[in-house]
């Protein structure tokens, strides 16, 4: 397979010439325009500290279909005692910080750079990037966060400060999307953690088949706090 560097236009190869791994080009920036059209043709940033922008569309794309979520019988309990509570885009900075500090095993570091914050915190300003927090008291113990286009979510990233405060954040907004006929959430590459939640892998052209036909529902942009 061939190796694409972007160009100033923004303009992306198409996802069928990625190598095996899912890396499909290299290069270009994080503005909003950029990360939109990605987004929207199946594509997704992934890089560590030092590196130019690497743009990713694996296949198989591990996915979860919100009719399709599972909740244990563990994690309904969890949720009766109620001592977690959810809100949606009221500390976006602060659940990708925290997402970007929590170690991961296996990962030396963090792909979630200073300038991908800065990146997505501009997309949050702008309507397309969406916080779900979890709190206990006034303290911020969990979340997630990731980007909406059409009737897709593409979640980025989430953590957790104590056992299952971004399981509740994700079954919260898994419910908000399910409400409102959004399709599947996009959950990149597979993980045992969201794979217990009910995602699974779809074959890459069925992900983009399924996106094109998403990206025909109106996008649900604002503050999803007042939605």
């Amino acid at each position: 397979m061939p190796f694409y560097r972007l160009i100033d236009e923004i303009v992306f190869p198409p996802v069928d010439h990625a190598k095996p791994e899912g890396l499909l080009a290299i290069g270009g920036d994080l503005s909003p325009e950029r990360l939109l059209a990605a987004y929207s043709e199946g594509i997704f940033p992934w890089y560590s500290e030092g590196e130019p922008v690497l743009w990713w569309s694996p296949d198989p794309r591990f996915v979860l279909f919100p009719e399709e979520l599972r909740i244990s019988r563990s994690m309904k309990q969890f949720l009766k005692k109620g001592s977690v509570r959810t809100t949606f885009d009221r500390a976006f900075p602060e659940v990708i910080a925290a997402c970007g500090s929590r170690p991961r095993p296996g990962q030396a570091g963090t792909w979630i750079t200073r300038e991908m914050q800065d990146a997505y915190i501009k997309l949050h300003n702008l309507g397309f990037a969406h916080s779900v927090e979890s709190w206990v008291g006034e303290s911020l113990v969990g979340g997630l966060y990731g980007v909406s286009l059409g009737g897709v979510f593409f979640g980025e990233s989430m953590f957790s400060a104590i056992p299952n405060a971004s399981k509740a954040a994700l079954i919260d907004l898994v419910c908000f999307l399910r409400e409102r006929g959004f399709d599947l959430i996009d959950c990149q590459v597979e993980t045992g953690h969201l794979g217990s939640l009910g995602a699974r892998p779809i074959p890459r052209q069925a992900f983009i088949r399924i996106l094109a036909q998403s990206l025909r529902h109106e996008t649900l942009t604002g503050a999803w706090d007042k939605a």
